[in-house]
């Protein structure tokens, strides 16, 4: 059994029993500070090579408290312990085993989104600042999604029902998916994506980035890995003493010595690094929790690639490694597992395997991924890198991170490829230059599937389509060749 860090934003390798990681790193966690814009500070984990048995415990349960979707359970701070108690306790202050909850709510009425990002103590402690009440819109839908910078996050309810009441997701019965979860996101993405319909959401559309191309999504197979649309952009404040804070400019006057902790992601690494490093502007909207300073958030992501992403898109695999289901000492692939994280994350459900195949992964990462790393690499070589510990500049990080992925999701076996990339290390095992094969791009490869093509209302529409219940109506998503959604059909209630 291998023993791996956790790679900040986006790949999410994992001790994991009966699983597979994410990285073919050596080590335990520990802490370490990174400097990021506005001289914020993210705690992030990295290897180490203390012994075993100094590792935290990586898997924690997160008490969700009862009617988490209205404005007093935003405001009711969710409580973290040990899963198991045998193996340790869990921390919040402890950026190995920090949990991360980020609400976003939809006002029906004006189509405007706000985030609410609820704030995470250890159970049977205080926050170190009480956290305020929002003030939500009449009808306002709220989505609440997780992340984990552990192994396995297990959510519980304060009360029996709490779960259910709020549709809230693990994973797949005990499968859980790892360090993700969310509640209530398929109510919240439909409500959003009729809004969009109806002219009430605004979608902004992707910008031009400085290498003349469209500016990239959580659904580009430039900026995607093995654990696509993981965890949330979400930060605290933490003491010495250990409490927690909701992040924002009061509460770090008031705790000036607090340390910001953070769950790196995909969309973190879009939003803080990648697009500012191509000339491109995230998505965002105001935060309740910080005197509505603009924000990005996972489901605005989400929204923006599936309304502006061009084909091909990346859409969670199979082979996504957060949605396998352990059985025995393999790994069992799983629909059913998939298509309820990509149910999370609005992503469109396959039908069949062949539409959520890892080979098909494969071939888009090689064939449109690695060009445009290798294309922005005058871009990204001058960038800051969001791990200094890991790769000097934003092009080596990209470069070993897009290394990693190729080989966790098999593609070398799948392709009959071997590994594009090449890294080279200096002494404390920095990454400090990397080199592609591009020649790999033009291999004999499988060719991609295409999904079937679908009937809505008479009308035959390239691409995949889906039903959701929207106000008790069962109503059709129609998607055009490239995932753009065209339409929603939804038949007046008899």
């Amino acid at each position: 059994m291998r023993k791996l860090r956790r790679n900040p934003f986006g790949e999410t390798p994992r001790m994991r029993r009966r699983r597979h990681t994410l990285l073919t790193l050596v080590g335990t966690l520990t802490m370490v500070a990174l400097a990021l814009v506005g001289a914020v500070v993210f705690v992030l984990p990295r290897m180490e090579t203390h012994a075993a048995a100094a590792a935290p415990n990586p898997n924690c349960t997160l008490i969700v408290p009862d009617q988490p979707l209205t404005a007093n359970g935003l405001a009711t701070p969710y409580k973290l312990t040990a899963t198991d108690g045998a193996n340790g306790p869990c921390n919040e202050a402890n950026a190995n085993q920090s949990a991360f909850v980020q609400g976003v709510i939809y006002d029906p009425t004006s189509g405007q989104f706000s985030v609410y990002n609820p704030l995470v103590i250890d159970r049977g402690t205080q926050p170190a600042v009480m956290p305020t009440v929002p003030n939500l819109p009449a009808g306002a839908i709220v989505g609440i999604w997780f992340g984990f910078n552990g192994t396995d996050l297990t959510l519980r309810g304060a009360q029996g029902d709490s779960l259910a009441n709020a549709n809230c997701v693990n994973g797949l019965d005990q499968s859980v998916f790892g360090q993700f979860a969310y509640c209530n996101a398929h109510t919240f993405f439909a409500a959003a994506n009729q809004g969009i319909v109806a002219h009430r959401v605004h979608v902004p559309a992707l910008q031009t980035a400085r290498d003349g191309k469209p500016c990239l999504t959580v659904r580009d197979f430039g900026l995607v890995d093995q654990d696509q649309s993981d965890n949330v952009q979400t930060q605290y404040l933490a003491t010495a003493n250990g409490q927690t804070a909701q992040f924002s400019a009061a509460n770090q006057a008031q705790l000036q010595n607090a340390t910001t902790i953070a769950n790196p992601s995909d969309n973190a690494l879009l939003t803080r690094f990648v697009d500012p490093a191509l000339g491109c502007q995230p998505w965002q909207a105001p935060s309740l929790t910080d005197n509505n300073t603009p924000v990005s958030a996972l489901p605005l992501d989400e929204i923006q690639a599936s309304f502006d992403q061009n084909a091909p898109i990346a859409l969670v695999p199979l082979t996504d490694p957060m949605t396998l289901v352990a059985n025995g000492n393999n790994n069992t692939q799983s629909r059913t597992k998939t298509n309820l994280y990509r149910q999370g994350t609005d992503q469109i459900l396959a039908v069949n395997d062949q539409q959520a195949s890892g080979t098909t992964y494969c071939v888009n990462l090689l064939k449109t991924g690695m060009p445009r790393l290798q294309l922005d690499k005058p871009l990204t070589i001058v960038a800051t890198t969001p791990d200094a510990a890991m790769a000097n500049s934003l092009f080596t990080f990209l470069a070993m991170r897009f290394q990693t992925s190729y080989n966790m999701l098999n593609c070398p076996q799948l392709l009959n490829i071997p590994n594009p990339v090449t890294t080279q290390t200096n002494n404390n095992g920095v990454v400090i230059s990397a080199t592609f094969n591009m020649q790999a791009t033009t291999m004999p490869m499988p060719v991609p599937a295409v999904g079937p093509d679908c009937n809505i209302n008479g009308t035959v529409l390239a691409g995949c389509t889906g039903t959701t219940t929207i106000n008790g109506v069962t109503c059709s998503f129609a998607y055009d060749v490239n995932n753009h959604l065209v339409n929603i059909n939804c038949p007046a209630k008899q």
